[in-house]
């Protein structure tokens, strides 16, 4: 199939795979362009990654929030920032292994999500409770689209600045700011094609400054400008060329 343009978002991303492996390239992956993972644990990241099958792969992908992630996971989450991790690295031994024979013996995917839906509990069940001040914060953050400043939400939240970003670094992964950022990006892709009349009104919505200031974090985000992005998503799967994801982040939502 062809390579997919996977788009920061304010998700992390479990893939547990059986069959032909995913194959991975683009700068700042943690291994050489071109890895390939049956299964891993990507963190919140700040620039695109290009990945595909080569043959017939089968896999369950898992989109957690953040703080979803911190309690399944159990670890500082910003040493998941920007990488790509065995499962194992995190949840011990053989724990991929166990659930990827569950899940290729399992007879049909409503069974795999059953199967699924057990480990998850399981993970949840010893895992660490966020702090309140960051769910707090998080749901701000997230419901305002990245639209609030790191000193409104150590305001409302009512602990300091300094604080505050050291409880997001290990429970979120990334500073506010970058975090913020991810999430203004994601508004601009998803909302409704034609809803704004030019970049300039969508910035606008967006909480940008201005349309420099979009076509500086969408380049910055995923190395393309708004044209070229919109582009890309038009293009045809079929000539062999990359794809944009969509099922996290859709360009435009044509």
């Amino acid at each position: 199939m062809p390579a997919r343009l996977t788009l920061p978002a304010a998700t992390v991303t479990l893939i547990v795979g059986w069959g032909d492996p995913l194959h991975l390239f683009g700068p700042g992956e943690s291994g050489a362009a071109g890895d390939t993972w049956y299964s891993l644990v990507g963190g919140l990241r700040t620039s695109p990654v290009l990945g595909g099958y080569r043959g017939s792969g089968q896999a369950v992908e898992v989109d957690f929030t953040p703080l979803g992630a911190y309690m399944c996971l159990g670890i500082s989450m910003h040493n998941l920032a920007n990488e790509t991790v065995h499962p194992d690295e995190l949840l011990g031994k053989r724990w991929t292994e166990r659930l990827t024979q569950r899940l290729a013996e399992a007879p049909d995917w409503e069974a795999r999500w059953v199967v699924l839906d057990d480990a998850l509990a399981s993970l949840l069940a010893d895992g660490p409770v966020p702090s309140p001040v960051v769910a707090e914060a998080w749901s701000r953050l997230s419901a305002r689209h990245g639209g609030m400043t790191l000193g409104e939400l150590a305001g409302v939240t009512g602990r300091g600045s300094r604080r505050l970003q050291v409880l997001f670094r290990e429970q979120i992964g990334l500073p506010i700011q970058s975090v913020a950022r991810i999430l203004r990006f994601q508004r601009a892709l998803t909302l409704p094609y034609g809803s704004h009349g030019s970049l300039a009104e969508l910035a606008a919505a967006c909480g940008y400054y201005d349309q420099a200031h979009l076509n500086r974090d969408f380049k910055a985000l995923a190395g393309l400008t708004p044209a070229q992005l919109c582009g890309l998503a038009n293009q045809t799967p079929l000539d062999g060329t990359a794809a944009v994801e969509g099922s996290r982040t859709s360009v435009f939502n044509r």
